[in-house]
């Protein structure tokens, strides 16, 4: 049952990372507004994890290089907690420059947001896994010359 989700959860999994990269750069005020002080180079981080975000949801929809998609997904998961972690300590909820089709957040809702960081990197991890034979697209046979 699980394996008939796989291809639809990584084509969800490529749109979430695709559009979070999309909104660095349309929503870029947004993200420079959650970034903590102590982080350097705001503005070159919020558009180079754009880039990744938007590189890495598209490269996980080619099998070629899926696996190292999902890893890189993983890495960046886990290279921007603490901006997540930062948020919810300092209860970061009124954003001036948030789009507004985002919700407001709770300072509960911040907190909630860390595990579903680890959610995300178990779900990246489920692609860095080999295919199986139902997974994997049929190939052609081999034609004898």
């Amino acid at each position: 049952m699980l394996q008939k989700l796989k291809t639809p959860f990584r084509w969800w999994l490529g749109v979430v990372f695709l559009s979070a990269g999309i909104g660095h750069f349309v929503s870029a005020d947004f993200f420079l507004e959650i970034m903590p002080e102590w982080i350097p180079f705001h503005e070159a981080c919020v558009y180079l994890s754009g880039i990744a975000e938007i590189s890495l949801g598209t490269a996980l929809q080619i099998p070629k290089f899926r696996r190292q998609a999902a890893w890189g997904i993983i890495a960046l998961l886990v290279v921007v907690f603490p901006v997540n972690i930062n948020m919810a300590l300092t209860g970061q909820t009124q954003l001036q420059h948030a789009p507004d089709f985002l919700p407001p957040i709770s300072e509960a809702g911040l907190w909630v947001r860390l595990p579903i960081q680890f959610i995300l990197m178990a779900w990246a991890w489920w692609y860095t896994r080999e295919e199986t034979a139902a997974e994997s697209p049929a190939e052609p046979p081999a034609s004898g010359a």
